[in-house]
């Protein structure tokens, strides 16, 4: 097979409801390229694996699985660095996790193009729909319209849906500070961004599912959502020394609303009208409010999707 323009990484355990969407999705890319891959079944116990074996059967010249006999992730194995970065042989990398699916055939075809024509950015994401159990909860768009977010508004609006992802492969290689504090997907896009922003397509081309079984949005409650933001400021802290202070504004707006996110947790919410968080509070309603604007677009433009 010619050498691949995409390595596609998914990465599953027990997701065996969601791993043929997930698969299926895949597959079905039309692209005038070659593609390639891996999928990392983490010992799952629920017949994932069956799956898997089964489009890679289907598949042996697209698919590359690695099975797990004993689950990695529970001994504390980062598996994308130690078990898929040797595997990479794409320019460009994509992402679909397990539970998320690709809903769109075009996908990888139209963002290798998009990323093509802007050399200076090294990341491409979507509109991506958001799911609960089936139904629509609404969508991660950070804007309307086609274009690049600046590195500064990215620091605000970041992360964007995983499996909206595609990043150049020398830089989702690349283990920077953030990633050494903790080795995640905001890690990732806050390395991919700081060259020159965020390229964004308006087109939903992917379903994120909120609150699966084993999920970050179903296993992150409570004080585990207080111990993940006291991470994302460490990652902000050294997003901001890796950048020399360049998008020191940024930085510092996105850890102080964190903070506020902490003393709504609290329910501590006469501080949030303190002369110290007021300003900051009308900011983040008026980003809802557009937020409720851009969902209800969203949801009249691919209702049918």
């Amino acid at each position: 097979m010619d050498k691949p323009v995409v390595t596609v990484i998914c990465i599953t355990c027990n997701h065996a409801p969601y791993i043929r969407d997930a698969l299926e999705g895949i597959v079905c890319q039309r692209t005038d390229f070659p593609m390639e891959v891996i999928v990392h079944d983490d010992a799952s116990t629920d017949g994932t694996a069956d799956v898997v074996r089964d489009y890679a059967a289907r598949y042996p010249e697209l698919i590359r699985p690695v099975f797990q006999e004993e689950n990695q992730y529970s001994r504390g194995v980062q598996i994308i660095p130690v078990f898929c970065f040797p595997l990479v042989r794409g320019r460009y990398v994509a992402l679909c996790e397990g539970d998320d699916r690709w809903t769109d055939p075009s996908k990888l075809q139209r963002q290798v193009e998009a990323l093509e024509r802007h050399p200076e950015v090294d990341i491409c994401a979507h509109c991506t729909r958001r799911t609960r159990n089936g139904r629509t909860e609404g969508f991660i768009a950070p804007r309307l319209r086609d274009g690049v977010i600046p590195v500064a508004e990215a620091v605000k609006v970041l992360p964007l849906a995983t499996a909206s992802i595609l990043v150049r492969a020398e830089n989702y290689l690349k283990v920077s500070p953030m990633r050494e504090i903790h080795f995640n997907d905001y890690a990732l896009q806050l390395q991919a961004a700081e060259r020159g922003g965020v390229l964004y397509l308006s087109a939903c081309m992917a379903e994120y599912r909120r609150q699966t079984p084993g999920s970050w949005t179903a296993t992150h409650r409570g004080t585990k959502r207080l111990e993940a933001r006291r991470e994302e400021r460490r990652q902000l802290k050294a997003f901001d020394a890796w950048t020399d202070g360049k998008y020191h504004a940024a930085v510092r707006w996105r850890i102080r609303k964190t903070r506020s996110s902490d003393l709504i947790a609290r329910h501590r919410y006469a501080a949030l009208l303190s002369p110290r968080w007021l300003l900051l509070m009308l900011q983040r309603l008026g980003r809802k409010l557009l937020q409720y604007i851009r969902n209800f677009y969203c949801m009249l433009r691919w209702k049918s999707m």
